[in-house]
């Protein structure tokens, strides 16, 4: 069975302390650092810009997995970069042309993932397929953690995972975001996902490392 990468999000963490539940989720066998960036705008939400990124860099030798769920994203990459970012994904809708913020964010020295909402059909990528890291599908709608996992967007894991074996692009990370847990870690994973973004589950729950365990 190939690995599972948790990257557990801090949407869910204490903010006041970061650098605690960082810790915490490294400790217990975490594999990246998942952080969620949202405008208020693209998302009826507002968290955090490039400082705490930066911040956060600091303290963590783990990949930080940044999701930009923001209006102009081709504003700020290079912000999220230079203050640590090791991957960059954006959302289909909001990028104005989608290929260019691609080689943009990998021009500044990170890997380049895209994001789809729920409503958002996979076949969208297939013009740039070849270009990216990294496909976060996401199974709620953005904005807000601790929304319950939507099953009727497990065909487009599954057509995600299609596409890149169509492409022959064994090394594209699937990651699915969205009310995963220890049941529904297992249906994305079986859909084709090979990594996994959770907030609510691995915080909230009494035993961080066995939680990270079980969605490995």
């Amino acid at each position: 069975m190939n690995k599972i990468i948790v990257s557990p999000s801090i949407l869910s963490a204490d903010f006041s302390n970061l650098e605690r539940d960082i810790k915490r989720v490294e400790e217990a066998g975490a594999d990246w650092i998942h952080i969620d960036v949202m405008d208020g705008h693209f998302v009826p939400n507002i968290t955090i810009g490039a400082p705490v990124v930066k911040s956060i860099r600091k303290v963590t030798k783990m990949p930080l997995d940044v999701h930009l769920m923001i209006e102009n994203p081709e504003k700020y990459v290079k912000d999220f970069i230079d203050a640590g970012a090791d991957i960059i994904t954006i959302h289909y809708e909001a990028a104005l042309i989608v290929k260019d913020l691609i080689d943009q964010i990998k021009i500044f020295g990170a890997k380049a993932g895209v994001s789809i909402k729920p409503k958002t059909p996979a076949s969208v990528l297939e013009s740039f397929i070849s270009d990216v890291d990294l496909v976060l599908i996401m199974t709620v709608e953005p904005g807000f953690g601790g929304q319950k996992f939507m099953n009727d967007c497990l065909p487009k894991i599954k057509d995600v995972k299609n596409l890149l074996a169509e492409y022959d692009l064994s090394k594209t990370v699937i990651e699915v975001d969205g009310g995963i847990d220890d049941a529904t870690c297992k249906l994305a994973i079986e859909a084709g996902a090979n990594a996994l973004v959770a907030g609510s589950y691995i915080y909230s729950s009494p035993d961080i490392k066995a939680a990270i365990e079980s969605l490995k």
